[in-house]
């Protein structure tokens, strides 16, 4: 048997590292036979997880795909923190553990994939950690070992046996479509931009709490306002591009989180959104926000702060009274009252991180015109998430009022001139 062989690999657009082997089959000792694979990711409501890997066989041979089982390949995972975990903290969810292949296949490149079993609320497959002293999520360092159990078996009856697995970067095609960018500011930003030509409308995704910068670790990475949730990614879907006849989509990211300083913040989405309008074919009468929690608020600050800058905004689970007992309201009554900008809430009655009375509920009956659904829950594909992740049903076109879904009512507002 060789030696199994890792290197840490962190999930940078680009980052390779080589990962394990272990081979219970012979192998020639001067006949090195080596494969790069790749990590292959999928955003889900409960964020991303490792859902396959592409071992990119083809440069070795065209392989008989009947000679290929879930056996013949064995996959082990390990999660661990990109930053020190103190003495008592807790990180949710590193992990050490074997993946299960659930199917494996050659694809039409000639590669071979390795379905991996993966679900909602399952540890095992998450690229993300959430730090619990900090409240923020992380971008694991992931390290996968592949063992071949079995040899391949090339057309033409050559059989095939892989001596060393190098591990390749993370590929996400849904996060993969957003460019990198930083304002003169600092604030870091993702951006995604529509194959339509013309002017096309901008939405502006505003992340939660937990996917902001960790203080005091200067952890700032860019990735996890896409990553933990499909609350961006919802609207870069073939569905969404087609309802708004092609859309940008922004997502910056705070320094640290939008309610400990909304007011400071806003000038520096509010350059943001100048630059990503000044730069492409953007409609000016057609920019939207939208957020979730920490977001929420923001969106409403965004409104209060720009009364005449956006068409559109849906707060979702949006925090309007301190969520510290006895604390100053974030956003005042005469705020809410003065609100121009149409506005759809969104909330689940059972959320007790952001509960929806004093928060989305007082927004609503404040803010002039707006509209609200309130759910009983967050439930979906059979899988009931926590009462805060309503975010969820933004993100899927869910909320309706009237035969309206939200994703069309927003599409059709235009600032007022």
């Amino acid at each position: 048997m060789t030696t199994p062989i890792s290197r840490r690999t962190v999930l940078a657009v680009g980052a390779g590292a080589a990962a394990g082997l272990a081979l219970p089959v012979a192998a020639h000792a001067h006949q090195a036979v080596r494969a790069r694979f790749t990590l292959d990711a999928e955003v889900l409501d409960g964020g991303e997880q490792v859902t396959s890997i592409t071992l990119h066989t083809a440069r070795l041979g065209r392989v008989d795909p009947a000679s290929l089982t879930t056996g013949t390949f064995t996959v082990h995972a390990k999660a661990t923190s990109p930053i020190p975990i103190a003495p008592g903290d807790q990180i949710f969810s590193e992990y050490d553990l074997d993946r299960a292949v659930t199917a494996a296949r050659v694809d039409r490149h000639g590669d071979v994939v390795l379905d991996l079993a993966y679900a909602e609320g399952v540890t095992g497959g998450g690229t993300l950690g959430y730090i619990a002293s900090k409240g923020r999520n992380v971008r694991l360092n992931l390290v996968y070992t592949i063992t071949q159990q079995a040899p391949l078996v090339l057309r033409g009856g050559r059989p095939l046996t892989i001596t060393e697995f190098r591990q390749g970067r993370l590929s996400n095609p849904e996060v993969d479509a957003f460019g990198y960018g930083i304002a003169r500011s600092g604030m870091k930003y993702r951006l995604f931009k529509p194959h339509a030509r013309g002017r096309r409308p901008l939405v502006v995704w505003l992340h939660g709490g937990g996917e902001g910068a960790s203080l005091p670790d200067n952890y700032y990475d860019n990735e996890t306002q896409l990553r933990a949730n499909r609350g961006a990614i919802g609207f870069v879907t073939d569905e969404a591009q087609r309802i708004f006849g092609g859309a940008y989509v922004v997502a910056p990211q705070s320094q640290s989180f939008w309610m400990e300083d909304g007011p400071r913040f806003a000038p520096q989405i509010r350059e943001i959104i100048r630059d990503v309008v000044r730069r492409h074919d953007v409609d000016p009468s057609r920019v939207y926000v939208v957020g979730c929690s920490n977001g929420g608020y923001m969106s409403m600050e965004m409104t209060v702060t720009y009364p005449e800058l956006f068409a559109a905004s849906v707060p979702i689970c949006g925090v309007v009274q301190s969520l510290q007992p006895g604390g100053p309201r974030l956003i005042t009554d005469a705020e809410l009252a003065a609100i121009s900008t149409p506005t759809w809430l969104v909330a689940s009655r059972d959320d007790t991180t952001v509960p929806p009375e004093p928060n989305t509920i007082h927004a609503h009956d404040l803010i002039p015109g707006s509209l609200l659904t309130l759910y009983d829950h967050v439930v979906w594909n059979g899988h009931q998430f926590a009462g805060h992740w309503s975010w969820i049903y933004v993100a899927r076109n869910d909320p309706a009022q009237n035969g309206q879904h939200i994703w069309q009512w927003m599409a059709a507002r235009r600032r007022r001139a």
